[in-house]
Formats: C-alpha cells, sequence, structure tokens
C-alpha cells in the first residue's frame, strides 16, 4: 500500500511542473470529463457519462454540493493529520471506496482487474459490480488484503443469486452491496440515441459467464418474446462481438451459439421488479457477509433497513442513472444520518468532484464516499496508472481540505462545521 502525504503529492506536482513535466490525469474536474471522452469511443462514453432523461438529477448531484459550504476553523494544530478510519473491519488509510461501475472494457482493455489494481495499491476499497468485465475472483486475487465487496443485483434466478454470494463468500468479499435502484433498467436517453446497449454484444456480463449455475440456466429453454431482427452487418457484428466475449475458442462459441445464448440468457434474468422488504431474509439465510443496502434515499427506508436487521446503509441515486428528477443524494444524506444514529455504518456516492466534496459529506455523517465516474475517466486516459493517479489527488485534496478547515482527523471532520446556504 502506498501511503499518500498531501503536501509532498503537492510539491511533487509542482516540482515536477518546474522542469516541465506535468501529470497525465487532470485535476479540475471538466478537463478530466474531456480527456476522457477524447480516449473512448461514443457509444462507451453515452454509457459511462449519461444519466437517465433530461439527466436533471445529474446536475442535482453537482448542484446540491454547492448549497452546503465548509465553516473553517483557525489556529488549531494540524500538523499531524490523520485520514485513516474503520471499513466493515477493515482499516483504511482514507474514507474513500471505488463504486461499482461495469462494462468497463469500454473504458479499457484491462477493466475491472486495472481498477482493482489500483485500488490494491492505495490501499482503498473496492466494490466489484455485478456488470463487472471480469470475473470477482481474479479481482479479488489482484486485491489481495486490501478489502474489497461485491454489489448483487438481485436476478430472476434465486439459484444464481445464491451462488454469487457464495463466489463473492470465497473470494474474501467484506461485504455485500445489493443495489435496489436498478430493478429495471433506467430510460437512459443517450444510451438510446444511439441504440446501443453493451451487454446484447456480452459485454459486461463476466459474473454471469463464468458461473456454472448461470451455464446450467443457458441450457432451458427460454419462452420470452424475441424482438424481430432483420439481417445486417451491424447484426454480424453484435454477433461476432457476443461470442467473443463469451468464455473459451470464438469458434466452438459461434458454432454452438454460446455466445448468443448467454445474451439471452441474461437479458431474461437480468431484470426483477417484483423484489420487496419481505425478501430481505432469503439473502441472510444463505451469507454471513454483511448486507449494505444501496439505492437509499429517504429516511422511513433507511428505518425499515434497520428493522430487516441489515448491516449498512448506501445513499445514492446512481449517479443519476435511473430516476430522472431525483434528489440529490448529499441532499438526502442528513435524515437518514439522523434516523440511522450511528447504528450502521452510512456510504454515499453520487456526485462527488473532489476532496471537499468528501469533507462536506464526513462533516453531515457520512463513513465513507464512493468515487463513480472520475475513476473511470482515469482508467480511459492512462489505465491502472490513471486511476492510481486519480486516487493520489483525491485523498490528498480531502487532506488538504481538512486541514485547511482545522481539523486533524476524521473525527473533528465529522464535528465540523458545515452551513446550507
Amino acid at each position: 500500500m502506498r501511503k499518500i502525504n498531501a503536501l509532498d503529492r503537492q510539491r511533487t506536482v509542482y516540482t515536477q511542473g518546474a522542469t516541465g513535466k506535468r501529470q497525465l490525469i487532470p485535476f479540475q474536474p471538466n478537463l478530466l470529463a474531456q480527456a476522457a471522452q477524447q480516449r473512448m469511443s461514443p457509444a462507451a462514453w453515452a454509457y459511462i457519462a449519461g444519466g437517465a432523461g433530461l439527466e436533471q438529477t445529474m446536475s442535482a448531484n453537482a448542484s446540491a454540493f454547492d448549497r452546503w459550504r465548509i465553516v473553517p476553523r483557525m489556529l488549531r494544530d494540524v500538523e499531524q493529520r490523520d485520514t485513516g478510519t474503520a471499513f466493515f473491519g477493515h482499516t483504511i488509510p482514507a474514507p474513500l471506496f471505488l463504486a461499482p461501475i461495469g462494462v468497463l472494457e469500454m473504458v479499457h482493455p484491462e477493466a475491472d482487474l486495472a481498477v482493482a489494481r489500483a485500488a490494491r495499491q492505495l490501499g482503498l476499497p473496492y466494490v466489484f459490480s455485478n456488470q463487472a468485465s471480469v470475473p470477482m475472483e481474479h479481482c479479488a486475487a489482484a486485491m489481495e488484503n486490501t478489502p474489497h465487496l461485491f454489489q448483487l443485483y438481485w436476478s430472476r434466478s434465486n439459484d444464481l443469486v445464491v451462488h454469487f454470494l457464495q463466489r463473492a463468500e470465497a473470494a474474501g468479499c467484506s461485504g455485500l452491496v445489493v443495489t435496489l435502484d436498478t430493478t429495471m433498467l433506467g430510460w437512459r436517453t443517450r444510451d438510446l440515441d444511439m441504440a446501443s446497449l453493451p451487454f446484447l454484444q456480452g459485454k459486461g456480463i463476466a459474473q454471469y459467464s463464468s458461473d456454472p449455475v448461470f451455464r446450467k440456466l443457458m441450457a432451458e429453454p427460454d419462452t420470452s418474446p424475441k424482438p424481430s431482427t432483420r439481417l445486417s452487418w451491424d447484426a454480424i457484428r453484435t454477433l461476432i462481438q457476443a461470442n467473443r466475449n463469451f468464455p473459451g475458442s470464438f469458434w466452438k462459441n459461434l458454432r454452438s451459439g454460446a455466445g448468443l445464448q448467454a445474451v439471452r440468457t441474461f437479458v431474461r434474468l437480468y431484470s426483477r421488479p417484483n423484489i420487496t422488504w419481505a425478501d430481505l431474509p432469503f439473502l441472510r439465510e444463505h451469507t454471513r457477509l454483511p448486507i449494505i443496502l444501496k439505492g437509499i434515499l429517504h429516511p422511513d427506508d433507511a428505518r425499515k433497513a434497520l428493522d430487516y436487521g441489515v448491516d449498512g446503509i448506501y445513499v445514492s441515486n446512481h449517479g443519476g442513472r435511473q430516476v430522472d428528477g431525483s434528489i440529490a443524494a448529499i441532499e438526502a444524506l442528513p435524515a437518514i444520518v439522523e434516523t440511522v444514529r450511528e447504528r450502521v455504518p452510512v456510504l454515499i456516492d453520487s456526485g462527488f468532484r473532489g476532496g471537499a466534496d468528501v469533507f462536506k459529506a464526513l462533516a453531515l455523517g457520512a463513513t465513507a464516499v464512493g468515487i463513480g465516474r472520475p475513476y473511470c475517466y482515469a482508467l480511459a486516459i492512462n489505465g491502472q496508472a490513471g486511476v492510481e493517479e486519480l486516487l493520489s489527488n483525491w485523498m490528498a485534496d480531502f487532506e488538504i481540505t481538512m486541514g485547511l478547515s482545522g481539523c486533524k482527523n476524521l473525527a473533528e471532520v465529522r464535528a465540523a462545521a458545515v452551513v446550507k446556504i
């Protein structure tokens, strides 16, 4: 694990700049996004950068931070600063983790594996996506002893759900992040305009195609209605991609139709809108892992989650990708923290752009903050090294913000003054 000292990081940037060397990963969020867009295909950019509908929730996530202001305190000894914190049985160097983002093969060839290696280098937790491009076991091996968690989308097959849980336990995951807000795919206008859904090319389904239970489900008859299609070069390219992305020999997959069958089986199983609170005990019966519910935005849902004995609350609106016009995550945080009253950790993501945003969330009671799109952008620019650079920058940014606000550790951050304007 690489130890980051904020002032050393800052000095390195300026010293290298004096010799004509600039950092590859831009520090300003808008420049970071612009640089990433230049490295990504239009379809990849639409999928990663886009949101639901008019993207009002994405805008709300950003603007909501501007309504909370830090009140720095002066003449406090902040010479020695400690950003370390507890995280589901581990001690991590900063209150940050890498949020789950799927289909990273659209962004960089090494995909999730590059992110896992970067997270290990900085000692930060990584939540493996249910829609990963690399099976969880490979990423867990790359993480070594660095904490990692598994995100679960509850599919229509409980047998598959149970086996995912078993695999997550065997892979040494520290928790199960159950994503509640994606029982159906959001109305993502950028993807719809391009008529592009990566799963139909077999992308982002590595957790499924590597799973023996899923392989058995592929053999079951598919009675779901099939959309009418016509033979075209695009259809042929989609067929080729699906078979290339399925494990094993391309020609064997092509002859057997395995790639296409995997896509059809995934589409049939993925969406399950009928999950309710009554289903939660099923998870507890089948896993010893801490259960964290992701997508909580209402305090009553947080209260009910505690009634069901969950181990963590994850405040999120999926980065604005699911419900257009939703409440911003940071706006939802204070009421949920008040409801939880430190009984379980409260995680949050959606719209974070740097260390000051992280400070505000912790001052409002969050336990740790998930980084999302920014690490994808860094991955697109420079792979694992890009993600490492971005994480180093965020850790340094947060530490400097903490010190300049008069706080030397996270306990003081959580007691710090933030005001709403």
